[in-house]
């Protein structure tokens, strides 16, 4: 959006713009923020109007990457080094873009992803982007360290949510948040374990140090500490309880699967080796994901790790992937690579910073449009029809 607005600026300041067709519209002020969710046009308006609401700190918060950003731009540049092959003559009047998955079927294979401190962009959280994906038929997965709980959230969706699992240092209270989330009506857990040592975010550190309000008129003294979210509320850990586990294996997916009957996935994996041993340890999903470019700094976009993925788990579990989706061509163009559904963490956020709810519905409404009239462009009738035939990697 940034370069968008520079662009703009560069051409209504050339002097060349004067004798270019359309010069009027060259030297014409930037379009004026949208008033109102269904005036978006693209993910990149609902983008402009939260960044306006959103306090400063907070939206360093979203918009970070890890170390210099290079895997956070990496994630959605990849979707450009595809094209999609044109399919005409075909009948396209019936399109069907549900997704099943672990017997429950939704309107779309885009679902909201796990981000967690949602009150941070809108008072209503999660909670608005539960009646969001509730009005619009999507998959909704929850933050640990979500700012509401997931009782509240699992009653506003009103249907099954799935619940992102950070492991934290003491695996007895994972299991316990595992334990509540399965109370609560959750289907599936997402074991995030791209984080095993913290992280370098420099944005969100330097946004901090932008904004000026008090920091206690949004949080407690000392920052926003994770341990006090409504997951953890009432779990008593053995030592200092940290998000993370840098002792985390295989071996806890184990335990997992024989502590819960919910479906559980693995998210945060990026190599063929991985995926294979999500497979022999009996995880029921993966998702391909790191982590929003917030992970590693790899400099790898996740689309590039989705084909390797895909070819190890052999159609065995389903391969989820998300990272770097703006539009639904970029939708098109991981399922044609194989993925069985797409997350959008960001795009929604901004939906929710905007306008709330409606802007999250707003969203779900862009994208899916844009994905709808993508698979009319290549003749797929539905998402068993999207192969790999769809798409060309540019030389």
């Amino acid at each position: 959006m940034d370069n968008r607005r520079a662009f703009l600026r560069f051409l209504a300041a050339s002097p060349l713009a004067a004798g270019l067709p359309g010069a009027a519209w060259a030297q014409s002020p930037e379009p004026a923020l949208v008033g109102q969710a269904g005036d978006a046009l693209d993910v990149f308006d609902l983008e402009a109007v939260a960044h306006r609401n959103i306090p400063v700190a907070h939206w360093g918060y979203l918009m970070t990457g890890v170390d210099g950003e290079e895997t956070l731009n990496a994630n959605h540049l990849a979707y450009g080094r595809y094209q999609l092959r044109t399919r005409r003559m075909v009948d396209v009047s019936k399109l069907d873009m549900s997704v099943e998955l672990f017997g429950t079927r939704y309107a779309s294979p885009i679902f909201l992803c796990p981000l967690g401190s949602q009150r941070a962009f809108q008072a209503e959280g999660e909670v608005a982007s539960a009646r969001a994906a509730k009005s619009r038929n999507a998959l909704q997965v929850l933050s640990t360290v979500s700012s509401m709980s997931v009782e509240d959230v699992a009653k506003a969706r009103g249907a099954p949510i799935w619940f992102q699992l950070y492991t934290s240092s003491d695996l007895d209270v994972a299991m316990k948040m595992v334990a509540r989330a399965e109370r609560a009506g959750c289907a599936a857990v997402a074991v995030t374990v791209d984080l095993p040592a913290g992280r370098n975010t420099e944005t969100l550190s330097r946004a901090v140090r932008a904004d000026t309000r008090q920091c206690t008129a949004c949080h407690a003294p000392g920052g926003s500490q994770f341990n006090t979210r409504p997951m953890y509320q009432g779990l008593e850990a053995k030592g200092p309880l940290l998000n993370t586990s840098a002792a985390l294996t295989w071996d806890f997916i184990r335990r997992l699967k024989d502590g819960t009957k919910m479906k559980v996935l693995v998210k945060g994996l990026e190599s063929g080796e991985d995926a294979a041993l999500a497979v022999k340890y009996g995880c029921d999903g993966v998702v391909v994901s790191n982590h929003g470019g917030r992970a590693t700094e790899t400099g790898r976009a996740t689309l590039e790790s989705l084909p390797e993925v895909v070819a190890a788990v052999k159609g065995r579990i389903p391969v989820l992937v998300d990272g770097g989706v703006r539009r639904g061509t970029d939708a098109l163009k991981a399922l044609a690579l194989g993925a069985t559904a797409v997350g959008i963490g960001r795009p929604y956020i901004w939906g929710l910073g905007a306008f709330g709810q409606a802007g999250v519905e707003r969203t779900l409404d862009l994208l899916n449009s844009e994905l709808r009239l993508a698979m009319v462009g290549v003749g797929a009738r539905s998402l068993k029809e999207i192969t790999a035939a769809a798409v060309i990697r540019k030389a």
